[in-house]
């Protein structure tokens, strides 16, 4: 059995699928399967993830929805086929640095106390990289959820299979949607696991227009709810609960402000922070 699962949701993500997938057969790591889940695509996504499949049978696996069913469900039936030890998340559109998985099971083989790893990641589009996620918390407390959710990012993760198998994997309900990964680090710390962040970027993420039509008012006001729901799970002192009104606040204003600023300012703040590094 290979040493990593890593499990993805896929969705009409045609162009940007191949490089995806090559950037993990670069990997300096190779103990590992992908189990690709096409969630409802209607192009050619899930025609590129059976080419995979067809040409290294030992590193790639297909399944498919029959409809949409949202990223939370598709990563679930992902975890359904996953044989690995670990369990690294990939998205179709984003790259991984060569040493990403050689670093990551280093990290979890050496510190037994750590059951998830992440790093932080650089963005990019069709230019080339312009930002990063800056410099993470290396090892996130409780209270950091308040001012740093999600205290992880996601996309370059790697989990201890028996900790997300533990919490029941994914949240599905459509109310957790685009922050089912908030959840997930909700659920994991409300049980007594813990991360740590790599301060170097190992992953690559795709920050481009389609990325920003996605952020919606509705996808906001659901962020807050999360972090609401997450505070309960994890016994927040009551004095942190008004920050998620301000976090309510902080939603209803950006969704008045036109997306071509708002997403201005956002690559201005993150080109900052990139320089800071």
């Amino acid at each position: 059995m290979p040493k990593i699962s890593v499990i993805m949701g896929i969705y009409n993500c045609k162009n940007t699928l191949e490089e995806a997938l090559d950037s993990l057969l670069a990997q300096t790591y190779q103990d590992f399967e992908v189990i690709m889940c096409d969630d409802g695509s209607t192009d050619n996504t899930l025609k590129t993830a059976l080419s995979y499949e067809l040409k290294y049978p030992d590193k790639f696996k297909v399944i498919k929805n029959i409809n949409n069913m949202g990223l939370n469900k598709t990563l679930n039936n992902c975890l359904k086929l996953a044989s690995g030890e670990y369990i690294a998340r990939m998205d179709g559109d984003d790259l991984s640095e060569k040493t990403r998985f050689e670093k990551e099971v280093y990290f979890l083989e050496h510190h037994p106390e750590y059951s998830i790893v992440s790093s932080s990641m650089l963005l990019f589009d069709e230019s080339g990289v312009w930002g990063s996620t800056g410099k993470p918390i290396e090892s996130p407390k409780i209270s950091d959820f308040v001012r740093y959710a999600p205290v992880h990012c996601h996309a370059p993760c790697m989990i201890r299979k028996e900790a997300i198998l533990k919490v029941d994997g994914y949240t599905e309900d459509k109310r957790f949607l685009r922050y089912e990964d908030c959840n997930l680090w909700y659920k994991l710390y409300a049980a007594g696991y813990r991360g740590y962040n790599l301060s170097e970027p190992l992953y690559r993420m795709r920050d481009d227009k389609n990325a920003s039509k996605r952020r919606t008012f509705n996808s906001r006001i659901r962020a807050v709810y999360v972090q609401w729901t997450g505070f309960k799970m994890v016994n927040m002192p009551k004095k942190y609960y008004s920050y998620l009104i301000l976090e309510f606040l902080k939603s209803i204003a950006l969704g008045v402000i036109p997306t071509n600023f708002y997403d201005s300012l956002r690559k201005r703040k993150l080109n900052v922070v990139s320089d800071k590094q």
